[in-house]
């Protein structure tokens, strides 16, 4: 099924040409090819990241992971998904703070901004590198850099910010 083939909504201000463009765009990235259905699991995303992220450095406020980009989170132009790149962040921002947060205290990403400089070719080695920027009582901010391994090349960067307070004993 075509995306132009389902019931949409139209604007009458936009004319039919951009319309069709727009619908055209989707079906050729594929919006409408139907997921498989190992991919529906719990959790697929996760573990899909986790698979290709390798830790290679822990240090209190500081943290070095490694991976290669793999065929399955490259996008439809041969890089790293831009979705991708916010999974592995999160995933290392957060074990960055917990590098200087407590056991005890709960983490609340309360802000992700991420910059995307360059693309990550498909089977390219990627150094993340993060670190503690502000560590409080109550707030961590942490300071991320994706890098290509062989050139040094910055192709990512963020930050975050995390809110923590103690887990209630119930």
């Amino acid at each position: 099924m075509k995306a132009s083939d389902r019931e949409v909504t139209i604007s009458k201000q936009i004319p039919e040409s951009h319309v069709a463009n727009t619908l055209e765009f989707f079906d050729y990235q594929g919006a409408t090819t139907v997921l498989l259905p190992n991919c529906r699991g719990k959790d697929f995303y996760s573990h899909l990241i986790l698979g290709i992220l390798q830790v290679h450095r822990v240090e209190r406020g500081h943290l070095t992971c490694l991976f290669s980009v793999e065929p399955a989170v490259v996008n439809f132009y041969g890089g790293l998904h831009g979705g991708a790149v916010a999974a592995i962040a999160e995933l290392v921002l957060i074990a960055c703070a917990r590098t200087v947060v407590a056991e005890d205290k709960e983490l609340f990403l309360g802000e992700l901004s991420l910059s995307y400089l360059s693309s990550a070719p498909a089977k390219a080695e990627v150094v993340v590198d993060a670190s503690v920027v502000r560590s409080g009582r109550n707030v961590t901010v942490i300071a991320v850099e994706f890098k290509m391994k062989k050139t040094s090349k910055l192709t990512y960067t963020g930050r975050a910010t995390f809110y923590s307070m103690p887990i209630a004993k119930l």
